[in-house]
């Protein structure tokens, strides 16, 4: 986590003034980013997602949503012969020629494999996710009848929701959208933590990256402060 900190917090302060950030997680080259760098086990999966919204969504640039992480979309667990990447395949056969254990290869496709990005869009829990009336080219990830948009919608403390509530802080607060970065907590291996100043205002963004309660003495001063938005529901 550190060096992940190291790396947006960089982006964040040496472009500022001089040009525009570019902010994302997720994209057709890259796993599910609640499954890559939060938890998306089901007892963590939302609030998790909700987390690294918030991480992305709080920083000065365009925010960029891929299809299904508004969802909280996780990473997939396929057979080999499910897969259709090219970069996967030839990996697994290259491992397997090298003399790698199957199960070894394996995990390293359940983690990064650009697949994991690629299943069909959860749109609801019919046939094929509501994605198609023909046969995807990939299947669908097996908890699209748990995972999907239809019901994020009715749901108000959704996944979904939060991202709409993320956009409509941005909008309000100028802070958000053209106060300097400060980073906070930097040495702090289990939260990510930032403050955006503009003028009088200033906005603490701290994003717990472990499924275990934080206590930091660091928040102190900042006990009396109003909470704009939170993962947790009050």
């Amino acid at each position: 986590l550190i060096r992940l900190k190291k790396i947006m917090s960089k982006w964040q302060t040496e472009l500022y003034g001089k040009a525009w950030n570019s902010l994302f997680w997720d994209n057709h080259d890259q796993p599910r980013a609640v499954s890559r760098f939060g938890d998306d086990r089901p007892e963590h999966r939302e609030v998790s997602a909700k987390m690294l919204a918030t991480c992305l969504h709080m920083m000065q640039g365009s925010p960029y949503i891929y299809q299904g992480e508004e969802l909280g979309m996780t990473n997939v667990r396929y057979d080999i012969e499910e897969y259709r990447d090219i970069e996967t395949l030839n990996l697994y056969k290259e491992r397997m020629e090298q003399g790698y254990r199957e199960t070894e290869i394996m995990q390293s496709i359940y983690a990064k494999s650009r697949d994991n990005a690629r299943t069909p869009m959860q749109w609801d829990d019919s046939l094929f996710a509501g994605f198609t009336t023909g046969t995807p080219w990939i299947r669908c990830n097996p908890n699209y009848n748990m995972i999907h948009a239809r019901a994020q919608m009715i749901e108000e403390d959704s996944v979904f929701h939060y991202y709409q509530s993320l956009i409509r802080l941005r909008k309000q607060e100028r802070v958000i959208q053209s106060g300097k970065y400060e980073p906070f907590l930097e040495e702090n291996s289990n939260v990510f933590a930032y403050i955006r100043r503009l003028d009088s205002e200033q906005i603490l963004v701290i994003c717990n990256f472990t499924d275990r309660e934080q206590h930091i003495k660091e928040l102190q001063e900042w006990e009396n402060g109003k909470l704009l938005l939170g993962n947790y529901i009050e």
